[in-house]
């Protein structure tokens, strides 16, 4: 059995610590610096990893290989089958017509102002689309919306990217905090609360920061009414029924408040009219795919689909059926976690009937409701293939790099050393969230992987356990927009395949400030309101 060193190197935190931070900082540098493409930034960062792994860890070859191959299936099944089948969907829906539709119906509905359209649907609709896909696409699907309606790609992505935030910790029907409690042994409704008090704060003015963002802070006088409602509405919402106990729910009914509430405050109030932000309506009708005109209403058919299909496989428990774990072979039980002295167990669960397989049985009812013909499906599917192949090889890339962290335990020396931080701990907790949902690009992984450091190090510093299992969620969100698994998968559908160092840039700043803001709540939670 391999035991991992906390401390390899000569026995010093500090140099164990930057060398176990090697992979990261060498894929954040390919990115953001150099502006390379996500997959040659995670090959790299995966190089790097593997020697760092094996030489300085004394990680096994056997073991390195065995690492990554887990974590390249982890990749596959469920995450890009999840993303796939979302990108199926939303491709579906633009060769029938009904992306168009929506987009029409949206014109209809909304003021004829960017602004708006930029917190209708970058934050409302996306965040009701990340209740129940995540892994990327919420960003892809909107972005490629915001574009058509002439949002410049790169613009779209960024304010998406930092909108797909404060939804994230409970996406795909509250996952993650189920996760979090399984993990750490503390009441999962409790750590939502918790959760939900946190990001509440960030629900409500992150429609104000994006504003701020792409029209300065005049245009955030002339919007602030609906941003208060978008953003008033979520937050509300979110903190009633996170508190209530029902985290599950929280971002699908969270969003869906907002969305309604939004469109119904635009019937009584209009922004002042501002030309520099209208949308070129002459332009959108060369836009359309071509299809024969559908009724704006059927523009909805793909995304209530798609949110009642996963609400009720949820229900009924249907992914479940025939779900199997495996024991992956030579790794299993095969390394000793120092820092938690318990074996670490390698088991993928493999699950057929997941929520993919829901996205997709939502995308042949949606073709099926608005009769696309077998030519359309057929092209959608190649559309999918030829958006999807780079996102799943850089995707792959990276869980199989967060996976070679994990398991030679440079991910426990990365969290080791930054629990060891005495009392600035609460406010640097949140950072170990941040890390591993970089490295994941999922704050479920995140929680699994730093959910129970968080608890030992509250214990130790006699903290608050629930308050710091929740702060690695919630600083979890905010890694999201520099995941090249998320960015990999939100450029799919632009023009920006291959420049995701790029969006890096633009996101990163960002989510250094939102994380810290985050670790500040927290901070205060431990010692003013308690």
């Amino acid at each position: 059995m391999f035991i991992q060193p906390l401390v390899p190197a000569g026995h010093n935190l500090v140099l164990s610590f930057l060398l176990a931070a090697s992979p990261i900082i060498v894929t954040l540098f390919v990115m953001g610096i150099l502006r390379r493409p996500a997959w040659q930034a995670t090959l790299g960062g995966l190089i790097v990893g593997l020697l760092v792994a094996t030489t300085i860890w004394g990680l096994p070859a056997k073991l390195a290989v065995a690492s990554i191959s887990n974590g390249v299936v982890f990749s596959l099944l469920p995450v890009m089958w999840i993303a796939l089948s979302a990108l199926f969907l939303f491709n579906v829906a633009v060769q029938n017509g009904r992306f168009d539709a929506f987009r029409d119906w949206i014109i209809q509905h909304v003021p004829n102002d960017r602004r708006i359209m930029l917190v209708v649907l970058g934050f409302c609709f996306s965040a009701a689309l990340e209740g129940v896909a995540g892994f990327g696409t919420p960003v892809a699907i909107t972005s490629a919306l915001l574009i058509m309606l002439g949002f410049p790609a790169l613009d779209a992505l960024t304010y998406v990217l930092i909108f797909n935030s404060a939804p994230v910790a409970f996406g795909g029907l509250g996952i993650p905090v189920t996760v979090l409690g399984s993990i750490t042994g503390l009441p999962a409704d409790v750590l939502g609360a918790t959760i939900g008090r946190q990001l509440t704060p960030f629900a409500l003015l992150i429609p104000f920061y994006v504003m701020a963002l792409y029209g300065g802070w005049r245009s955030v006088r002339q919007t602030w009414p609906v941003l208060l409602v978008a953003g008033g509405s979520f937050a509300l919402t979110l903190l009633i029924i996170s508190g209530a106990g029902l985290y599950s729910l929280s971002n699908v009914l969270s969003s869906s408040v907002a969305l309604v509430a939004t469109i119904g405050f635009l019937r009584f109030w209009k922004p002042i009219s501002d030309p520099q932000y209208a949308i070129d309506l002459s332009h959108l009708h060369n836009q359309h795919t071509g299809t024969a005109p559908v009724p704006r209403w059927q523009g909805w058919i793909p995304w209530i689909t798609v949110i009642a299909v996963v609400i009720a496989w949820d229900a009924l428990h249907i992914a479940k059926i025939g779900a199997l774990p495996i024991h992956w072979p030579g790794l299993d039980n095969a390394v000793f976690i120092s820092l938690y002295k318990t074996p670490y167990a390698a088991v993928w669960k493999f699950e057929p009937l997941g929520t993919g397989t829901a996205i997709l049985v939502a995308t042949i009812l949606t073709a099926l409701f608005t009769r696309t013909t077998l030519q359309q499906f057929g092209a959608a599917a190649r559309t999918t293939l030829k958006q999807g192949w780079l996102a799943v090889v850089t995707v792959a890339l990276t869980i199989g790099l967060a996976f070679l962290m994990n398991y030679s335990g440079m991910t426990y020396t990365l969290g080791y050393a930054v629990s060891s931080a005495g009392m600035v701990f609460p406010l640097v907790s949140v950072f170990l969230g941040w890390i591993a949902v970089f490295l994941t690009g999922s704050d479920t992984s995140g929680n699994a992987l730093f959910g129970n450091l968080q608890v030992a190090a509250a214990h130790q510093l006699s903290l608050d356990p629930v308050l710091f299992a929740s702060a690695n969620s919630s600083g979890g969100v905010m890694g999201k927009m520099i995941s090249p698994q998320n960015i990999t998968t939100g450029v799919s559908v632009t023009s920006l395949k291959g420049q995701e160092g790029t969006v890096l840039a633009r996101t990163f700043k960002h989510s250094l400030f939102l994380t810290f803001c985050i670790g500040l709540v927290v901070v205060f939670q431990q010692f003013v309101l308690r």
